[in-house]
């Protein structure tokens, strides 16, 4: 909001269409979801808590897997941390309320929100931990709390998680829940087919 401010003000100085057209374009711009950033303070903190000190202990094993929003990583020194073996750092599209008009689509980032997260598995690409370090949405806060994300502990991808089964519904959050149970399933699938 501030550049758009800022543009306005030299608007009323300038009055050159060709400015408003580029103040207009720049701060739309800024809007938008751009790239994940792996330097986030939030996610390095996140992973600090959990004995990974940075992405100098990790490596890329995203094996061509280009379509998925995030990376997978293994862990280098295993011996390091106490039962981790894989990380996957990567963000959820989740439909606005009143967004997504085409029921089972993916959604676009026009009509979505979206939240940044993290998967912990041990050497058997079992979940250990998932948590969301970046919440960009407008509702569905609730899936932040570590008690609800305890339930993902332990999904090995050899069953499916569902809401309202093995994974508790939040009531105001009901787009958030689905979202990220579908991509936790997701990616845990994908990485039990790398090698």
């Amino acid at each position: 909001m501030p550049v758009l401010v800022s543009c306005f003000n030299s608007l009323t100085i300038m009055k050159n269409g060709f400015i408003l057209i580029l103040c207009l374009l720049t701060g739309f711009a800024s809007f938008g979801q751009g790239e994940i950033d792996y330097q986030n303070k939030r996610l390095i903190n996140s992973l600090k808590k959990n004995g990974i000190t940075g992405f100098s202990r990790l490596k890329e094993i995203n094996s061509g897997q280009s379509e998925i929003q995030g990376k997978f990583f293994s862990l280098l020194n295993k011996s390091e941390v106490s039962g981790i073996q894989y990380v996957f750092i990567g963000r959820v599209n989740s439909c606005r309320a009143g967004g997504c008009s085409i029921s089972g689509s993916t959604p676009s980032n026009q009509e979505s929100e979206y939240f940044e997260y993290l998967i912990l598995y041990d050497s058997d690409k079992t979940v250990k931990m998932v948590e969301v370090y970046n919440y960009a949405a407008t509702h569905g806060y609730e899936i932040t709390a570590k008690g609800w994300l305890k339930q993902f502990a332990g999904f090995s991808g050899n069953d499916t998680l569902e809401v309202n089964k093995n994974i508790d519904a939040i009531s105001g959050a009901t787009i958030s829940v689905f979202a990220i149970t579908n991509d936790v399933q997701l990616k845990t699938k994908i990485l039990k087919l790398m090698n």
